[in-house]
């Protein structure tokens, strides 16, 4: 699922809007082993263009699992 998620944001990163719903999304399937690997790839590709979703979704993911 990582490598499927992986192509879909890359896919809609032309849309904040479909960005951020792709994301969530896919917060939902992948495994708790699989979501740091997964949040550094997302930081790497996205950072210059969504810095502020990334902290948004992936910051209500840690309140969450706290």
């Amino acid at each position: 699922m990582l490598d499927y998620v992986k192509i879909i944001l890359l896919k809609v990163s032309f849309s904040k809007t479909l960005f951020e719903k792709e994301l969530r999304k896919a917060l939902k399937v992948l495994t708790p082993t699989e979501v740091p690997d997964f949040r550094d790839w997302c930081y790497q590709q996205f950072a210059r263009i969504y810095r502020r979703v990334l902290k948004r979704v992936f910051g209500s993911l840690e309140l969450a699992g706290n």
